[in-house]
């Protein structure tokens, strides 16, 4: 069985029955999660010495990609999970790596701090020496699922090195860690985004990712690009899944006193035609991105800052065009419109929000370093 019909079989029998629950009740989707634990779309970009499946980031936007069509917060928790995979490969982290292939692990980033809010790369949590470990002191601001990880890819300013930050790998039952309340938020309800504090966590000095004080090059070279695509990947699922409904609401709801449904309102086509081409558009970005990270071509870099501020403002517009032509039947929970609307506003406020992305190109088109000062 390949990971597609793996995913396929997960998506009709879990996902898409338990969505609207998983955003009604605010419930974290662990049946969803535990079967692609089993079936090895959890250990898909995985790297094969380690007994995972070896696919890349291109594997990893199908996945994301399709379960956002269906489910905002099993996408969000997978991407999570996926960015958080590139720092693990890219340092080597064996055990954690195999832990994962065996579908015993799942892991998510803890970058974004109350200090500095959604300035990642500005961390304000301290890594202090403490005989043969390292004390971890922070208070990170949200963190997807808090409260179900396994291990969080941890960021800290160095322990004693120069540099803008270091990456630790921290277990979640480490003593000091303490995770927040539940998470209530307008979208992604059941991505279990929660506050976690550290008081002087302890972790052996073997934690560390990478070197001291390169943890920002090691956040952007190979954690971005992981999360960036998937992100965008998320949104382009989102706005393939609105745009099918709203179509099928206007051919299916008719206008009595005209014995005509919605379909046959020429303003109506108008606006689907206008969702689709904006999904197949945003689409087509993210593609063109996978290949020039791919073949490593010259402008890879500026279109991987470009596709998530793209897809982010994309889904927005096509959520709020699907409201506008279903109407008051969109505002109801049974069409499914109007939580892919909610979800849809979550994307441009996660780090790095849309603004720094759109600065980040400005400053890449004029020559300019992405961060000022002594981060970069």
């Amino acid at each position: 069985m390949t990971y597609q019909d793996s995913l396929d079989r997960i998506i009709k029998e879990i996902v898409v029955p338990g969505a609207e629950s998983v955003d009604r009740s605010r419930s974290f989707p662990r049946e969803a999660v535990a079967a692609m634990a089993e079936a090895g779309l959890l250990s898909l970009t995985v790297p094969t010495e380690y007994g995972g499946g070896g696919e890349g980031l291109r594997a990893a936007t199908v996945v994301v990609r399709q379960l956002s069509a269906a489910c905002g917060s099993t996408a969000m928790v997978t991407m999570m999970h996926y960015s958080a995979v590139a720092a693990l490969a890219a340092t080597a982290r064996a055990d954690e790596l195999r832990e994962i292939a065996a579908g015993r692990h799942l892991s998510t980033l803890a970058f974004s701090e109350t200090g500095s809010r959604s300035h990642f790369w500005a961390p304000v949590s301290t890594a202090t020496e403490d005989g043969d470990e390292v004390r971890l002191n922070a208070r990170k601001s949200w963190v997807t699922s808090a409260g179900h990880a396994d291990s969080y890819v941890w960021s800290s300013r160095p322990l004693t090195e120069a540099g803008a930050m270091s990456l630790w790998l921290v277990r979640a039952g480490a003593e000091g860690l303490s995770v927040g309340a539940e998470f209530d938020g307008l979208g992604l309800r059941g991505n279990d985004s929660r506050p976690v504090t550290g008081a002087g966590v302890r972790v052996p000095r073997t934690a560390l990712l990478g070197v001291d004080g390169t943890g920002l090059d090691l956040a952007l070279t190979a954690v971005l690009p992981w999360f960036l695509l998937l992100n965008a990947a998320a949104s382009v699922g989102l706005m393939q899944a609105v745009t099918r409904e709203a179509a099928e609401h206007l051919v299916r709801t008719r206008l009595g006193h005209l014995d005509q449904s919605l379909a046959q309102q020429p303003e109506s086509r108008a606006v689907l035609a206008r969702m689709r081409i904006e999904t197949d558009r945003t689409r087509a970005l993210v593609d063109s991105t996978l290949t020039a990270v791919e073949q490593g071509a010259d402008d890879a870099q500026l279109l991987v800052l470009e596709v998530k501020a793209a897809a982010d403002g994309s889904a927005a517009e096509v959520a709020d065009l699907a409201m506008t032509v279903c109407g008051g039947a969109a505002f109801r929970k049974e069409l499914g419109i109007e939580r892919r609307f909610r979800d849809s506003r979550a994307a441009r406020v996660m780090a790095p929000t849309t603004s720094a992305l759109l600065d980040f190109v400005g400053r890449a088109l004029c020559g300019l370093p992405l961060l000022d000062g002594p981060a970069r």
